[in-house]
């Protein structure tokens, strides 16, 4: 009522260009509202969130190639019981037992540039064992998995990218130096290389385990894209 009565007394009925402007020169005159920017993390959010998904689907979908890729393999790989210990070949295959309060005590980005290296450096030994499988559908198998991780090493690139962390440098070369030239073909040969993939897809199921935990953490620490909404303050 105050108020109405003041714009009455400064301004004469009609005159709608003064109302215009005392009610401009108030709203300038108010404090700093905080601006909502949600851009960034709505971005971050729905990165987790699509790779926290892909991660438990190639789970899912590991756990059905493995299987047939072990039977493919024969005895002693597809014995339930065949826990052999790492072979100096096998110790290439970046490996996911690492301490878990170790790994808990990382912080995101650590963890991120973990997982990113990993995957880079796993996809490139997936893509050597489906050049070499015989059975067609088993090699068609193994060619859409490796899609699939493909997709996961650039979903990682995209989470990273979203909160702002620099995407790390390679481990080096990741092209796996199988056995070459006279007797590559050997059966110890063989047997070696065999070694080499069971290690390759038990620890793929292991990283992709760990994965989906931290990418569910993650997740939790980045509110939904509908309750996104940052509060940059200004001249607070």
């Amino acid at each position: 009522c105050d108020l109405r009565r003041k714009l009455v007394i400064v301004f004469p009925a009609g005159d709608s260009w003064g109302i215009f402007a005392f009610l401009c020169a108030a709203l300038w005159n108010l404090p700093a509202i905080p601006a909502l920017n949600s851009t960034d993390e709505v971005g971050a959010g729905q990165s987790i969130q699509k790779t926290y998904d892909l991660t438990r689907y190639l789970e899912h979908q590991l756990r059905t190639l493995a299987s047939t890729y072990l039977n493919y393999l024969g005895p002693p790989f597809n014995e339930p019981d065949f826990n052999p210990p790492r072979m100096t070949r096998a110790e290439m295959v970046p490996s996911a037992t690492v301490d878990f309060e170790l790994w808990r005590s990382l912080n995101d980005n650590a963890r991120l540039a973990a997982n990113y290296r990993a995957y880079t450096h796993l996809l490139c030994y997936l893509r050597s064992m489906d050049g070499q499988v015989a059975k067609a559908e088993l090699r068609k198998n193994l060619g859409h998995f490796c899609t699939s991780l493909q997709g996961l090493v650039v979903s990682i690139a995209s989470v990273m990218s979203s909160l702002g962390y620099p995407l790390p440098s390679p481990l080096g070369s990741a092209s796996p130096t199988w056995a070459q030239g006279p007797g590559a073909t050997s059966p110890h040969n063989d047997f070696l290389k065999k070694m080499d993939d069971f290690w390759l897809l038990k620890e793929l199921q292991t990283w992709l385990w760990r994965s989906a935990k931290d990418f569910n953490r993650l997740k939790k620490k980045v509110p939904p894209a509908a309750l996104m909404l940052r509060l940059e303050m200004r001249g607070f």
